[in-house]
């Protein structure tokens, strides 16, 4: 889990950020650097110089944060005020009195009770610093803190657009129709442990958060409302390690190391082999979407498994793969498939069952036979007696390492002791119905659980699980736990789970192991998406859109762009 970021608790961030003190990393060192980590993140938007900027000071230690972000940016030649909300406790009024030396207007509510100068400043400000609460606060908002909120959101409301980040490259004299909103820690108003928010809670674009992200910065609502996340280094020696966190973020700098090389002499047969057995008369362009992600993650050969009925359709669509015609019936995979299958199985990298399969009687005893005499193999060694007027007298291929996906998986849940028919390590890459599923039960898991019970079947399961959603989590049997960074609604339409099944299958065919493969092409997927959003917004994403933008991912994480 190395260079893993780690989420924390508040109750482990403040053990941790003691434990530094301890050391003689003073709070007041802590402090100075969070705030300059702030301007940072607001000065990588563009050149502040001559624009204005609001900074919400609360009256604690999230306010002496604002404070020194504040005196950082009026140092870089913004036109900085910081509105007092209260007056400032012991810790930060040294970072009072050096921002004030430094420029920076002070305009306190107690000169302001009806907060008509923080609505004019409201109106006119082009980078909104909300310092007002930090991870000890709770939802809900005390009413001054309610007050002094309302009015902000009010004032905004007029054009909640929210394009500053192009917009603040323009000259100055030209104001963006919405100021960036930068979150110190996280939007007033969330809690950080629960992912609760008030309703007044503002709507960041970015969050800077200090040491290490909170458990809730990826629970919803509040993740809603964090906008990008960025960590900012607040000095903590590594002489000092952080508490046992409750999970890990995945990061750039951890996929990078984790992808396949690709040696300049290569030929395909490097690349892997991957298998893929999907499709059926209703949902064949699941086979083709997984097989096209395949290829553009790096796969160096893709077999599909389809019914046969289907594969003049499909072609056209995927010309660079090469085809297995499946036994079946009106479209469906069916019992002898697992014959057609016996000769490539042995020469596959990895195999994925499942994209578009459907459910169909025939379709489920395929499955219950490929996964069953695989069982017996394993259990007793073959025999040659006939339990089936099809099966041959040879023994059956062994599995590859194995990936199952969509209707693979709900075929799966209705198999008696379905763990045990799955090769240790396989990936299952269940969305919640799923999970719930697998599970054996009737409601959908809190979404607050969903960490544990990812954490808790894989180990159960002994196999790899990726539980799809916002900030995805990916378990390994031996107690790892990753989350991917990504939150996007434009992942959230018909067949980008076959995109993620296909991505997964060409980097295991490379030879990743299960959970590498699993978390990296969670990564590159939602990555994708990303550069997407940022193209043309989260409606009408296409899934094979983001397939083929796996290929400039990629490139993209090895330039270390």
């Amino acid at each position: 889990m190395k260079n893993q970021t780690p989420i924390l608790s508040v109750a482990a961030v403040r053990e941790w950020e003691a434990a530094a003190a301890a050391t003689g990393h003073s709070y007041e060192r802590m402090m100075e650097l969070a705030g300059q980590g702030v301007a940072r993140a607001a000065l990588r938007y563009g050149v502040l110089k001559g624009r204005r900027v609001l900074v919400l000071v609360g009256p604690g230690n999230n306010g002496g944060d604002g404070l020194v972000a504040a005196r950082c940016l009026a140092e870089a030649g913004a036109q900085v005020t910081a509105y007092l909300v209260a007056p400032c406790k012991q810790e930060s009024k040294k970072m009072l009195e050096r921002a004030e030396k430094r420029g920076v207007i002070i305009v306190t509510r107690e000169t302001d009770p009806e907060g008509v100068e923080l609505r004019r400043l409201c109106a006119r400000t082009e980078v909104l610093i909300d310092a007002l609460l930090g991870t000890g606060a709770h939802p809900p908002l005390r009413s001054g803190i309610a007050t002094i909120l309302q009015d902000v959101s009010t004032t905004l409301a007029h054009n909640d657009e929210r394009q500053p980040l192009r917009a603040l490259t323009v000259p100055p004299q030209i104001a963006p129709p919405q100021p960036l909103i930068i979150a110190v820690d996280g939007p007033s108003g969330m809690d950080f442990d629960t992912g609760a928010a008030d309703p007044l809670t503002l709507k960041a674009h970015i969050s800077v958060t200090f040491g290490a992200p909170k458990i809730g910065h990826f629970h919803f609502p509040a993740a809603e409302f964090c906008g990008d996340l960025f960590v900012a280094d607040i000095g903590i020696p590594e002489s000092v390690p952080p508490p046992a966190a409750w999970g890990r973020i995945l990061t750039a700098e951890v996929i990078r190391d984790w992808l396949p090389s690709r040696p300049a002499n290569a030929h395909k047969g490097i690349f892997g082999r991957a298998l893929i057995v999907a499709g059926s008369s209703n949902y064949p362009g699941a086979a083709a979407l997984a097989a096209l992600a395949a290829i553009k993650a790096g796969a160096g050969l893709v077999t599909l498994g389809i019914p046969g009925a289907l594969q003049a359709a499909i072609v056209p669509l995927v010309p660079e793969v090469t085809y297995l015609s499946l036994s079946n019936a009106l479209g469906a995979i069916t019992e002898n498939a697992v014959t057609d299958l016996e000769e490539t199985l042995p020469n596959a990298s990895a195999l994925l069952i499942g994209p578009g399969l459907g459910q169909a009687p025939e379709t489920v005893t395929f499955i219950q036979r490929l996964l069953g005499t695989r069982l017996e193999r394993r259990q007793a060694g073959f025999t040659t007696e006939n339990t089936s007027a099809n099966r041959t007298s040879r023994p059956p291929a062994a599995l590859p390492p194995l990936i199952v996906d969509a209707d693979g998986l709900n075929i799966l849940s209705a198999l008696p002791e379905w763990p045990q028919l799955l090769p240790p390590g396989s990936i299952l890459t269940p969305h919640p119905g799923e999970m719930r599923r697998l599970m054996g039960q009737e409601k959908a898991a809190p979404e607050a659980e969903r960490q544990e019970l990812a954490r808790q079947y894989a180990e159960e399961w002994g196999q790899v699980v990726v539980l799809k959603g916002a900030f995805t989590v990916i378990a390994a049997p031996d107690g790892r736990a990753v989350i991917s960074p990504f939150a996007n609604a434009g992942l959230a339409s018909a067949g980008m789970g076959d995109v993620l099944a296909g991505t997964i299958i060409a980097l295991r065919a490379q030879g990743l192991n299960a959970f590498e493969a699993a978390a990296t092409g969670v990564y590159l997927h939602g990555l994708a998406g990303e550069l997407l959003r940022e193209q043309s917004g989260d409606a009408g994403l296409a899934a094979s859109d983001v397939a083929r933008s796996l290929p400039e991912v990629l490139w993209r994480l090895k330039r270390g762009a």
